[in-house]
């Protein structure tokens, strides 16, 4: 079993040596480091291709690995340009290799040449790829300023909207999450305070009229409102047209009368039919005989 615990000498210190490696005088990469104050650093590097050496002329194949010598020797705008240094393997030779990052590829700068590996379709058998569309002719200004307007119109109609849209939903989505909370909390208290007033207003309505209380009412909104006035002014005409029907059988002449009444209005009918009730409720009383005094007095 490994271990993994570290052993502090007594004369440690801490404060003083910061980490182990300081105390003993070495750096965290070790051996690796030995050219580091030269700005070296000794890595692993694989060939990316296969070379010959210049030393001895001998074949080195492509992914053979070397400790060389990483140095930084330039920069391609923010890219750095990287410098391996490696001796061969056959021989005291040493070769240098350097990254091209503006061809993205490795170049071989001295001690060493690159093997030509470019396939050629005519020398194996093949055709020749030929540019099929040709050259292209001489630049039309109107064309090339056709084609600047066209972009210029897509980037202000499109493009700057768009920016737009998506930079005030970020802005919306990125405000103070303590305001965003308060006015959702805010409008949930308002749309609960509706909520509880409806269906006070809904249990009170279903007590009045002896409704179930598992019957839903419909929200009271435009619609519903213009459609229960319209029922209601069916109802209602439809009712008058059957009070209509009914009131010609009020001036009907009795069947017992020697003769015929003048047609009168319901009001008018009561009113007449009231004053001969009365009339002969007085006539009969006039006509009863009184009571006999001495046999009151008896």
């Amino acid at each position: 079993m490994q271990g993994f615990n570290k052993y502090y000498p007594p004369d440690y210190d801490p404060d003083k040596h910061q980490s182990l490696n300081a105390y003993r005088g070495k750096h965290a990469l070790g051996d690796r480091a030995r050219k580091l104050d030269k700005g070296i650093l000794i890595t692993r590097f694989e060939l990316p291709f296969n070379i010959w050496c210049g030393t001895c002329n001998n074949h080195i194949g492509m992914g053979v690995r070397y400790n060389a010598e990483k140095k930084k020797v330039g920069a391609y705008y923010s890219t750095p340009i990287y410098s391996f240094r490696c001796k061969c393997h056959l021989c005291d030779g040493w070769f240098e290799i350097q990254t091209d990052p503006k061809n993205t590829r490795y170049v071989v700068v001295s001690g060493a040449r690159q093997k030509d590996e470019d396939w050629n379709p005519e020398e194996n058998g093949g055709f020749a790829i030929h540019d099929t569309e040709g050259k292209a002719g001489p630049a039309d200004p109107l064309a090339a300023l056709e084609k600047t307007t066209e972009a210029q119109n897509h980037v202000t109609k499109v493009q700057i909207p768009r920016i737009e849209a998506l930079q005030g939903v970020s802005d919306r989505y990125n405000n103070d999450p303590y305001a965003l909370s308060s006015m959702v909390r805010k409008r949930f208290r308002a749309e609960k305070k509706i909520e509880a007033q409806k269906r006070a207003d809904d249990d009170m309505l279903k007590d009045k009229y002896g409704l179930p209380e598992e019957l839903k009412l419909i929200e009271d909104d435009a619609e519903v409102k213009h459609q229960a006035r319209d029922e209601w002014a069916k109802a209602r005409m439809k009712y008058e047209a059957e009070r209509n029907s009914k009131r010609p059988r009020l001036s009907i002449p009795s069947s017992f009368g020697s003769r015929s009444r003048p047609t009168l209005d319901p009001v008018s009918s009561l009113r007449a039919r009231i004053l001969d009730n009365t009339r002969r409720s007085s006539t009969l009383a006039s006509k009863r005989k009184p009571p006999d005094r001495r046999v009151l007095l008896k």
